[in-house]
């Protein structure tokens, strides 16, 4: 079998430039992962229906087990890494931790992702909203009732500042 000629992805992840040489069948989960040491992002299912390996590619939530690399390059990427400033946690995830919206912690960082851009679109969001924004994001650990009230908390907190 023939060696895969790599191609170099250079993307800015969480306001940082950073760049690697890979397959071009790496896909953007492995990418972040494996090449660039970034582990907040999870393989949940490889199918999309989990939502455990969300990440913000250039503004918009994406399932990064869907996208190759090289898709993303030049791109501008958002992990779960790059929520908390100076060692201090973002309201998102305070609000998860202080109302129990996490139970394993594996679904937690697609969770934080896209209620980030849910809060970005809706500052208060209602429950119709709320829920059409996690839609791709499966927890098997709860009951939604908690994440809701972290989203709630979140929401206000933001809009405090």
């Amino acid at each position: 079998m023939p060696d895969v000629k790599k191609v170099l992805v250079r993307v800015r992840v969480n306001g940082e430039a950073r760049e690697a040489e890979v397959e071009p069948r790496t896909l953007l989960v492995e990418f972040l992962r494996e090449h660039l040491n970034l582990t907040g992002t999870h393989v949940g299912c490889d199918t999309t229906y989990c939502g455990a390996c969300t990440v913000i590619l250039n503004g918009r939530t994406v399932k990064s087990c869907t996208l190759f690399a090289p898709m993303a390059d030049g791109g501008e990427i958002t992990t779960v890494e790059g929520l908390s400033k100076d060692g201090k946690l973002h309201p998102i995830q305070e609000a998860f931790a202080e109302c129990h919206g996490l139970q394993c912690g594996y679904c937690t960082p697609g969770l934080l992702l896209s209620t980030l851009q849910l809060l970005k679109k809706y500052s208060r969001p209602t429950d119709g909203q709320i829920r059409k924004g996690i839609a791709g994001n499966t927890c098997r650990c709860t009951g939604y009732q908690n994440i809701f009230k972290s989203i709630r908390m979140a929401a206000a907190e933001m809009e405090k500042r």
